[in-house]
């Protein structure tokens, strides 16, 4: 109860604000058909496009109501973004290009296979590097430099190598997020791996363990409760990639290709729409991994 009576506040606090916000981005717009309408409004004599948001707002509070029905406001209400959520998830077909859950799929598509990817990449390298030392000093730093790269310039460029060689569709949005989701698992791993403490090390030497009986008897199990946390910075990563892989592709299908649409015509309700849809896919993922972390762990032994 207590958990939920936080997120409530949260939640709550997150409304307030956000219907606080709409009056005050919305205003000169509001003002200005006004005018044209022939509604008496208060303007400044530099005019409206010198006139401050909340000075606009003080002076015009009888038009604040209007700023939260606009068809293309700057900021959209609420109850806007939450209508257009009903509509494109419940009251359209799951198979309609207008339907969110249709290009949530294409999507989560790519996010799912670039996780895996990605996942297997960090696992192996993380291995490597607690097992090799040459490995430590020569790739984890190259990886730590990887993440350095903004991802919005290395993905147009993986799209384009992927194309010259005949590799377009999901694949070169799965590497985006492979690119992306490894790093936090391989961070994980290896201090997980690393975890076991020198009394547990020289006990298994003791019984004359070989490094294979080491490591799955002692480092992976250690390393579990450091890999589940750094696969669900993983999973939530990989959907930015797939996201941001469907940018430059002018892909017709998917999150991102919803969101350059809406970006394209001005349709703030969508783009907020789209935002908020990607934020419930990274939920439903990240409680996934959650759940299976609690699962895994309980049978270990390792969670209450």
């Amino acid at each position: 109860m207590k958990t939920v009576l936080s997120i409530g506040v949260v939640l709550g606090a997150f409304y307030l604000l956000w219907m606080a916000a709409v009056p005050v981005m919305n205003i000169k717009w509001e003002v200005s058909q006004a005018q044209r309408a022939g509604v008496e409004v208060w303007l400044p004599e530099s005019g409206i496009r010198a006139a401050g948001n909340w000075q606009l707002l003080s002076e015009n509070l009888h038009l604040a109501a209007g700023t939260y029905a606009q068809e293309k406001p700057r900021l959209p209400s609420p109850v806007q973004v939450f209508a257009e959520l009903w509509e494109t998830t419940v009251e359209k077909k799951i198979t309609s290009k207008r339907s969110l859950i249709f290009h949530a799929q294409v999507t989560l598509s790519a996010t799912l296979l670039g996780f895996a990817m990605g996942t297997a990449l960090g696992v192996v390298l993380a291995v490597g590097i607690v097992h090799l030392r040459v490995l430590d000093a020569s790739v984890m730093p190259w990886a730590i430099a990887s993440q350095t790269i903004p991802i919005l310039a290395i993905a147009p460029m993986i799209i384009v190598v992927m194309n010259s060689v005949g590799i377009t569709g999901l694949v070169p949005k799965a590497i985006i997020s492979a690119y992306l989701s490894f790093f936090p698992v391989v961070v994980g791993m290896v201090k997980g791996l690393r975890s076991p403490d020198a009394m547990q090390m020289d006990l298994l030497r003791t019984y004359s363990a070989s490094a294979g009986q080491v490591f799955w008897k002692l480092r992976l199990p250690a390393a579990l409760p450091f890999l589940f946390p750094s696969l669900k910075v993983g999973i939530a990563a990989a959907l930015v990639g797939a996201i941001v892989g469907e940018l430059p592709t002018g892909a017709v299908a998917g999150l991102g290709a919803r969101l350059l649409a809406g970006s394209y015509y001005g349709q703030t309700i969508q783009i907020w729409s789209a935002l908020f849809g990607a934020a419930i896919v990274a939920a439903c993922l990240v409680g996934l991994i959650g759940f299976a972390q609690t699962v895994v762990l309980r049978r270990m032994g390792m969670a209450r």
